[in-house]
């Protein structure tokens, strides 16, 4: 990031993020490490994956042939790379793995933090 746009950050009191908006890790802070031989490590903190229970959800899909988790979030997010938030919501399924079963009902729901401002 340039100077320039570190000081509208500092200005704003915002800080930059290392993580592009629809990363999972938007928002999770970083920390450093020194090392016994002087060496800076820098490192992202733990990001806890919310109860699937607290989540809003919007509406449920079933998996046809040829879906896959990315696909899925696409045509819901309108971003590919958000198949993460299904995960999230979806407590059986493993983000490493795309493919999932024909005929599986998955819960789409709303981003945890949206779900907080909605709750009663």
């Amino acid at each position: 990031m340039t100077s320039a746009a570190d000081a509208i950050f500092q200005l704003a009191g915002l800080q930059p993020s290392l993580f592009a908006a629809n990363s999972r890790y938007q928002g999770i802070q970083t920390a450093q490490y020194t090392t016994p031989d002087g060496r800076t490590v820098s490192y992202v903190l733990r990001r806890f994956v919310p109860r699937p229970d607290r989540l809003a959800q919007v509406q449920q899909y079933t998996l046809a042939q040829g879906d896959r988790l990315d696909i899925v979030a696409a045509r819901f997010f309108s971003d590919a790379q958000l198949f993460w938030r299904i995960c999230d919501a979806n407590p059986s399924l493993r983000p490493e793995s795309l493919a999932t079963p024909v005929g599986t009902v998955l819960r789409i729901c709303l981003p945890a933090s949206q779900a907080a401002q909605n709750a009663p």
